[in-house]
């Protein structure tokens, strides 16, 4: 039948381009189905910086194994919930260390391949395939090809040239990736003073100077709920190469705390009280799939600044999670109303609640309750601390040893002024830079030292909104009084 008129077709929407996010660029540590690469070891303790979820996966492979790939959970958020970039990733599954031995495996051949319902085979000199009978070793390469199916299981293709094309079942041996063998110091890392090698979290210090980004996010998801590597975690981030911040997000162990009133106990006992880490509990189901929370916060936050113009002024307090529940890591269902929320916050722990649709609650860093400075209690304004000082930072290096003179002097204090009044009033009420004689001794100026002081006023999170409602009696009887 033919057409007649005008008419008007609609598109489905393709998936949104991922934001850039310069100020909250997440940098999440954990492992990685590296076996799955040509060499997996060039995926070890370096960072990789991946400006998408399939740059990251051809990078570090893939599996939506999230409990022992902890790096696909930031892959998969920052893809299909919260589409934010850059990431970077440091991976520290080591397969040297992290493996253990295949038994031989019959896998049956269909079509001439066959595949082996595996997870994380190594396919370098330990790998071995044998006929039917376990008899004869196969040649790669002149019996048979290998690769991995989008599930992660090793195919074996068997070549037509060869004398084994016909075989109906293969034995394959060899060696596997053990993500469970990963230790929370793996993670924490260390510096080998001999070879000048880094791993786990002392890679964090690459990440600037090998990458030029720097870090706004330290995430351990999988791992953080262990108090040594959250304490660590935390410690890096107040202090970046001698001069940068970050935020570290941390999970409180959700095997200890399994209700909402042991989160206090959980977190002091953990030693979460540094103002440059944040604190959630418990975890987020989306669907089948379980995530640490602070994998789904750090792609959420990183996103929603993005959307701020970079500039990291609003909580992410009462924004939607795009999760569908709250769990235990083990899958336990929690259910956190209001008021449970709110009792949570006053431990200094950041949780969800449902109101309309799961929404992250909670505005404080962990250094709340034990300290009351406003710096360090509020997270958006410890948050814009370390924007600012970074921003400082990036923006006058290359002011370091000009001659220390007025003009000098004047050029940061001008910029920095007008650079600060654009954020006013929306972003921050205000700030403002200046140099004082008092605080610049001849004996500094002879050292080459000058001093700036520094006024930032970031806003509050409106924490709680009041409303005060009385009955107006005059008002009933105006209406009804009559004449």
């Amino acid at each position: 039948m033919s057409d007649h008129g005008i008419k008007v077709l609609e598109e489905a929407t393709a998936l949104a381009v991922p934001v850039t996010s310069g100020s909250s660029v997440q940098v999440v540590i954990g492992t990685a189905p590296i076996n799955t690469l040509d060499d997996p070891s060039a995926a070890v303790n370096t960072p990789i910086l991946a400006y998408s979820a399939s740059e990251a996966m051809a990078a570090l492979g893939y599996s939506d194994d999230f409990q022992n790939y902890t790096l696909c959970q930031t892959m998969y958020l920052t893809s299909n919930v919260f589409p934010v970039r850059p990431v970077v990733y440091i991976n520290v599954l080591d397969p040297t260390t992290h493996n253990k031995t295949l038994a031989a495996v019959t896998a049956t051949v269909t079509n001439h391949q066959a595949t082996v319902k595996q997870k994380g085979i190594l396919i370098d000199t330990n790998l071995t395939v044998k006929d039917s009978g376990g008899t004869n070793t196969l040649v790669k390469g002149t019996d048979y090809t290998v690769e991995f199916d989008s599930d992660g299981y090793l195919v074996v293709t068997l070549l037509s040239a060869s004398t084994y094309y016909s075989e109906t079942s293969l034995k394959v041996s060899g060696k596997q990736i053990d993500p469970t063998a990963v230790t929370a110091s793996d993670v924490i890392g260390s510096y080998n003073s001999v070879t000048g090698e880094e791993t786990g979290m002392e890679v964090i210090r690459q990440v600037y100077p090998k990458l030029g980004v720097v870090p706004g996010l330290l995430l351990a998801p999988g791992y953080s709920q262990n108090a040594t590597v959250g304490v660590a975690l935390a410690a890096k981030a107040a202090n970046i190469n001698g001069v940068f911040k970050a935020m570290a997000l941390v999970d409180l162990s959700t095997s200890s705390a399994t209700k909402y009133t042991d989160c206090k106990t959980v977190k002091e006992s953990s030693g979460f009280t540094s103002p440059f880490m944040a604190v959630f509990w418990p975890c987020d189901r989306l669907g089948d799939y379980i995530f640490a929370k602070s994998a789904v916060v750090g792609a959420l936050m990183a996103y929603y600044d993005a959307q701020n113009d970079d500039v990291p002024f609003k909580s992410p307090s009462n924004e939607m999670l795009g999760v569908t529940g709250q769990c235990l890591a083990d899958g336990t269902e929690v259910t956190i109303d209001m008021d449970q929320g709110s009792t949570v916050n006053t431990y200094g722990v950041i949780t969800a609640v449902n109101v309309n649709g799961w929404r992250l609650w909670g505005n404080y860093t962990a250094a709340y309750p034990s300290s009351t400075d406003a710096k360090d209690i509020w997270l958006p304004v410890r948050r814009m601390f370390n924007w600012q000082g970074n921003n400082f930072i990036l923006t006058y290096f290359s002011k370091v040893d000009d001659p220390m003179n007025r003009v000098l002097i004047e050029s940061i204090v001008d910029t920095e002024n007008i650079r600060c009044a654009a954020y006013a009033p929306d972003k921050w009420a205000g700030a403002k830079i200046e140099y004082r004689t008092e605080d610049n001794p001849v004996t500094d100026i002879l050292a080459g030292k000058m001093t700036f002081r520094q006024m930032i006023a970031p806003y509050t999170p409106a924490q709680e909104i009041v409303d005060i409602l009385s009955y107006d009696t005059d008002l009933l009887a105006r209406v009804l009084g009559g004449e």
